[in-house]
């Protein structure tokens, strides 16, 4: 593929820094170097000598004086060695991406590590869409992208979805403007990049159908577009077997595929992951080194660590606990809609994620009703229009999380909303 095709003027500006390449290539060299050449501060004057994490299973995560020097000072822009090696045996153990064994120039898949999946986006979005674009997404989709995308001044085109995702015969007749013949021309306003939540989507909950993926897919090949799959959502798939991913399918090295540690070990940390075609991971990493310059060293350690320790069936051992945790908060949630709510909405159960989307019926737009009634009545939830591409038409859905309130508080919440629908009518 002809990555250079897809990237914005400023992303083909962007040059590897040579005070990061200094210090990738000090850190990789034996302790015998002298070096002169970093402005790395001496760990000897920083404050915190050692550290002992307790986890909840009875091991303990350690950082002696020496892992402590190391942990604090600077480190690769695209990631720990450790913590990549660690992925890119998961991503390929859980994927199998056909890229696997291709060449670098071929999009041979590789990683970088970001400060949580948000920086990842962002930076891809940097490096792919100028101003007067036209981008493909289904909404309604997580305002984070929306918050990134506007701004650049793009075109976002809504291609329409349901429970399963982003419908491909939409997205045919959404593309059916365009020639597939002169997309490549360098006139063309044909779409490059296409984005899309595929598990439990947020807001809605969606998840896409491995059939469906195969034919968005196949029109991404027609159309030579590139695909993001934001997939935070992937380890809280409630059903096994989980769906193929998009990266499975990655036959051209056209999937750029976002991964989160937020949902399953720590938001806090903000570790995530972008995996896709090298060409194209190694140009996110030049806009890491001229912005946060690399996730924090701590916290890779951290989860490096933990990881290492709990070997990849420990970590899928985890991961189903956290499922089954989140399959028994949806449960309850669904259990309290039909209870409360059967009369004055509508919804699909979601087969991932955390997130119950709801269509109220009679109500024109709930954005109002959210933020002025319902914390009247002591209850929360987010008004729908948010996650719209234009967030000022008025619309009828509103969100509700089920991730941290109790199955009590769930069934209170969904009473009292009940109470304030049947007043709006």
């Amino acid at each position: 593929m002809n990555y250079a095709r897809f990237l914005t003027a400023v992303s083909g500006a962007r040059k590897p820094s040579p005070i990061r390449l200094l210090t990738e290539l000090q850190q990789r060299s034996p302790p015998s170097l002298i070096s002169l050449a970093g402005g790395a501060p001496n760990p000897n004057t920083f404050p915190f000598q050692s550290a002992t994490i307790q986890v909840k299973n009875g091991q303990t995560v350690t950082f002696d004086e020496t892992a402590m020097k190391r942990a604090l000072q600077y480190s690769a822009s695209n990631g720990i060695p450790e913590l990549l090696t660690w992925m890119k045996n998961l991503q390929k153990d859980l994927h199998n991406p056909p890229t696997i064994g291709y060449s670098q120039e071929k999009g041979q898949m590789d990683m970088c590590v970001t400060t949580g999946s948000q920086e990842g986006l962002c930076k891809i979005f940097e490096m792919l869409v100028n101003p007067g674009d036209n981008v493909l997404l289904d909404a309604p989709t997580y305002s984070g992208t929306l918050a990134a995308l506007q701004p650049l001044g793009c075109n976002i085109i809504n291609v329409p979805s349901d429970q399963h995702g982003m419908i491909p015969e939409a997205l045919k007749e959404v593309l059916s403007r365009w020639d597939p013949s002169e997309v490549r021309e360098p006139c063309s306003t044909a779409p490059r990049i296409l984005y899309t939540i595929p598990n439990g989507g947020n807001p809605t909950g969606a998840s896409m159908t491995a059939e469906r993926k195969r034919d968005v897919y196949k029109l991404a090949q027609l159309y030579d577009m590139l695909i993001i799959e934001d997939d935070p959502y992937y380890f809280l798939q409630f059903e096994k077997p989980w769906a193929p991913t998009f990266l499975s399918m990655d036959v051209d090295g056209r999937i750029i595929r976002t991964d989160s540690f937020s949902k399953i070990l720590s938001s806090g940390l903000r570790i995530g992951f972008v995996t896709g075609p090298k060409p194209l991971v190694d140009r996110i990493v030049l806009h890491i080194q001229a912005s946060t310059m690399h996730t924090s060293t701590f916290t890779q350690l951290m989860v490096s660590q933990l990881l290492h320790s709990w070997g990849q069936d420990g970590f899928l051992q985890h991961i189903d606990r956290v499922i089954e945790f989140y399959k028994t908060q949806r449960d309850a949630m669904i259990n309290s809609a039909d209870k409360w709510l059967k009369d004055v909405a509508e919804w699909h159960a979601p087969s991932a994620g955390m997130f119950l989307w709801m269509k109220l019926r009679g109500v024109a737009d709930t954005q109002q009703l959210i933020m002025e009634k319902a914390l009247e009545k002591e209850v929360l939830l987010v008004p729908g229009g948010v996650f719209m591409i234009d967030s000022s038409d008025p619309c009828p859905y509103v969100r509700a999380a089920f991730s941290l309130s109790t199955p009590e508080q769930i069934d209170e919440a969904f009473r009292r909303l009940s109470l304030l629908i049947k007043e709006a009518l």
